[in-house]
C-alpha cells in the first residue's frame, strides 16, 4: 500500500483522506489538532511520496513558504482559486517549489459530504506529466471515475471561475428569479468562464467536461455549495464579512472575484457576470446588478 499525506484537514481535506483510505494508508494533518486516529505532525506528512493540498488559495502562497520543503514528492493540489493579491493561479504559485513534473490538480464536481459517503463522481487529475496523473489516479477509490487531461490552466480557470458564478447563481436563487433565470445565468456564465480561457490558452474541452460544466452545475445549483450560499446572503442585502461570518467556511469564489476584476481590468477581458459579482461585493445593489445585465 502506498502512503498518502493529506495537508488541511477541512472538510475537502477529511473526505480526501475517507476516499483514499480505501486502498492506501492515510495520514492527515492541519493547522490545529484534530481527533483523527491518522492525524501526524506536519513534518512526518511531508515525508510522505504522495501529497494532498487543501491549503485554500488565499493562503497557500505563505503556507509554502513558511512550511514547504520539496525532497521529490509528487503533489496532488486539492483546492480550487486565484490568489486576489497577484492574480496568480495555483500552478503558478506551486512552480516555485515543486517541478511542474510532479504536479497535478484536481478538479471536477465534487461535494466533500457525498464524497464522505462513497456516492460516485467522476473527476480529472490534470498534470503536464501524465505519468504523475496517472500515478495519482490509481489511488483513488472504487467509487470515483478518474479522468487525465494536461489542460492544467483550463482546469485551475475552471475550478477558480465557478465559485464566482455560484456565488451569482446563489443571489439569483435569493431574488427568486425563478429557473429561467439560473439556466441562463449558468449557461452564460460557461461561456464567459470559457473566454477567459481562451485569453490563456486554455483547451475548449476542459470548459465543456467535469472541470468546467460538470463541476459548474453542482457549484452553481445547490446550497451545499458554500459559494453558492455567499450569493444567498448577499441577496438578503448582507455584506460580504458578515456573510462568510455565518457561512464559517472559506469561500473561494469571493477572492477569485477580486483577481478577475484585476485581470480583466489589466487586459480588457469583457467578464459582465464576474464583473457584477465583485461589484456587489463591493456594496452595489443586487438588484441593480441585474438590471445592468439584462440591459447591457
Amino acid at each position: 500500500m502506498n502512503t498518502i499525506g493529506v495537508i488541511g484537514a477541512g472538510k475537502w481535506g477529511e473526505a480526501l483522506a475517507f476516499a483514499m483510505s480505501e486502498k492506501n494508508e492515510v495520514i492527515i494533518t492541519s493547522r490545529t489538532l484534530r481527533d483523527w486516529p491518522s492525524f501526524k505532525p506536519l513534518e512526518e506528512v511531508l515525508t510522505c511520496e504522495y501529497l494532498i493540498i487543501t491549503v485554500p488559495a488565499q493562503e497557500v502562497s505563505g503556507w509554502l513558504e513558511e512550511n514547504f520543503t520539496y525532497s521529490g514528492q509528487k503533489i496532488l493540489v486539492a483546492a480550487k482559486g486565484i490568489e486576489a493579491s497577484s492574480g496568480r493561479f495555483l500552478n503558478e504559485i506551486y512552480a516555485q517549489y515543486v517541478p511542474e513534473s510532479n504536479l497535478a490538480f484536481l478538479s471536477g464536481p465534487s461535494f466533500a459530504s457525498e464524497v464522505m459517503r462513497s456516492l460516485p463522481t467522476a473527476l480529472v487529475v490534470n498534470s503536464s506529466s501524465r505519468e504523475t496523473a496517472k500515478a495519482f489516479c490509481t489511488l483513488f477509490p472504487t467509487f470515483i471515475r478518474t479522468y487525465v487531461s494536461e489542460d492544467v490552466m483550463g482546469a485551475e480557470i475552471a475550478g477558480a471561475y465557478k465559485n464566482v458564478i455560484a456565488i451569482a447563481a446563489g443571489i439569483c436563487e435569493g431574488l427568486e428569479l425563478g429557473h429561467n433565470a439560473a439556466a441562463s445565468l449558468i449557461a452564460r456564465g460557461l461561456v464567459e468562464m470559457e473566454r477567459f480561457g481562451r485569453a490563456y490558452g486554455a483547451q475548449e474541452e476542459s470548459f465543456l467536461g467535469l472541470s468546467g460544466a460538470g463541476d459548474l452545475f453542482l457549484t452553481a445549483s445547490s446550497p451545499m455549495s458554500r459559494n453558492y450560499r455567499v450569493g444567498l446572503g448577499l441577496a438578503q442585502g448582507k455584506n460580504k464579512e458578515v456573510v462568510c461570518a455565518q457561512i464559517g467556511e472559506v469561500s473561494e469564489g469571493i477572492g477569485t472575484a477580486y483577481a478577475l476584476h484585476e485581470i480583466a481590468t489589466a487586459r480588457g477581458i469583457y467578464l459582465p457576470i464576474a464583473a457584477e459579482v465583485y461589484a456587489i461585493l463591493e456594496g452595489k445593489s443586487p438588484l441593480q446588478s441585474l438590471q445592468d445585465l439584462i440591459q447591457r
